[in-house]
């Protein structure tokens, strides 16, 4: 701690999500000592990241690509049992093996240049003064609600994802979900059963993808994301590359017309929704599975965005500041992604480290990104109209890795 106050670590890891858990046990095979060399802050409560908030009903059996964290495997797990006990008692007995101390719940406010050439973390625990950062902050608490003519008339109920509590609290309703990612699909075929009727609409014709998402489809994908962030621009989600996966299940939902998918309504009726063309539905509740933002306001003091409204990467370093880097952003926002992404990040810092620390250079400044049209103009990167509960990699709202 130095005199003002402020401890000092060589790397703050904000999140303990699967990203920032990966970064903390590479930085701990590093030679990194916990609390001394490093600290991990996360916002959450309890471990687990985002899947500790993941809805009963999700069951660990059903959940799409989830990669095991680097240096233990998740074996046995009973796959009827709900992935948010799953998996959270994994990363609890992940953090205990190999030590990594994580201080929960903390709130990070905000990141910005510290004295010395160093990083000023501000939280709720006090500050800390580091050399690096590896944000792990995901997108979780930040559900992205698009705006449509009339929304707020509807005198139903509207909720998100993130705020789903299972199928049953819709029996005997109608019910329009909004969405063609994996949560929408899902809650689709779990609603139908107890719902009086169902409505799917999309922004664009979801795209269904025979065969098995393994290791090599999940490189693939993450690739195909990449591109998008080394010009700038708002990273896409990884599952907006990789398709809805058709299964057994889908394959029925389909054939019943559970799956019949109509175009986007175009205004919100206080009773239902409308299109142009004259059709309209009624209904008693509007679920939003309309996707996440990332998590990275707290970085706002440091001018990262480019004018494409996202923060330009090379590998998982912002390129307007070598000492951060953004994991379970953008390509890394997949379990897979994310394991690759916290050993690269820790190799370019072990380099920083190496270094004698000098001055950052004076930020330029980023001009804000333009809305998009059809979306409120919101701070933050945007993901399309789909979330994945596939690649749910770190993210918090405020700064727990989820």
């Amino acid at each position: 701690m130095n005199d003002s106050g402020v401890r000092e670590t060589d790397v703050v890891v904000i999140g303990a999500g699967q990203a920032g858990l990966s970064g903390a046990y590479h930085l701990r095979r590093a030679g990194l000592v916990p609390d001394r060399g490093f600290v991990v802050l996360d916002h959450s409560p309890r471990p687990g990241g985002a899947w500790q908030f993941r809805w009963p009903s999700l069951t660990y059996g059903t959940v799409h690509g989830m990669h095991a964290l680097p240096g233990m495997e998740l074996t046995g797990a009973d796959g009827s049992r709900p992935s948010s006990e799953v998996i959270g008692e994994y990363f609890a007995a992940y953090e205990e093996r190999f030590g990594l101390r994580v201080h929960r719940p903390v709130d990070v406010a905000a990141v910005r240049e510290g004295d010395g050439g160093r990083l000023l973390v501000e939280t709720s625990e006090g500050d800390w003064s580091a050399r690096a950062l590896i944000n792990a902050t995901g997108t979780w608490d930040r559900p992205f609600w698009p705006r449509y003519p009339g929304q707020e008339t509807f005198r139903g109920r509207q909720l998100h994802t993130a705020g789903y509590p299972g199928p049953e609290g819709f029996a005997g309703q109608r019910v329009i979900v909004v969405g063609g990612g994996a949560s929408g699909t899902q809650h689709l075929m779990e609603i139908a059963l107890y719902a009086a009727e169902t409505t799917w609409v999309t922004r664009r014709p979801p795209v269904f993808v025979d065969g098995v998402f393994d290791e090599s489809a999940g490189r693939e994908a993450v690739a195909r994301v990449a591109e998008r962030v080394r010009r700038g621009l708002p990273p896409k989600s990884v599952v907006s590359v990789t398709g809805l996966p058709l299964n057994d299940a889908v394959r029925r939902a389909r054939e019943q017309g559970v799956l019949d998918r109509l175009p986007m309504f175009d205004r919100i009726t206080p009773t239902g929704a409308v299109w142009d063309d004259g059709r309209a539905v009624e209904a008693d509740v509007i679920l939003w599975a309309t996707g996440f933002r990332a998590v990275i306001d707290h970085l706002a003091p440091l001018r990262l965005r480019e004018s494409g409204g996202g923060i330009r990467m090379e590998g998982t370093r912002a390129v307007r500041d070598e000492r951060i880097h953004l994991v379970g952003y953008g390509p890394s926002a997949s379990t897979i992604g994310a394991n690759r992404a916290g050993r690269a990040a820790v190799r370019e810092i072990e380099r920083l480290l190496e270094r004698e620390p000098t001055p950052a250079p004076a930020p330029a400044p980023a001009p804000a990104p333009a809305p998009i049209r059809g979306e409120p103009a919101l701070v933050g990167e945007s993901t399309p109209m789909s979330e994945s509960v596939s690649v749910p990699v770190g993210g918090s709202a405020l700064v727990g890795g989820r």
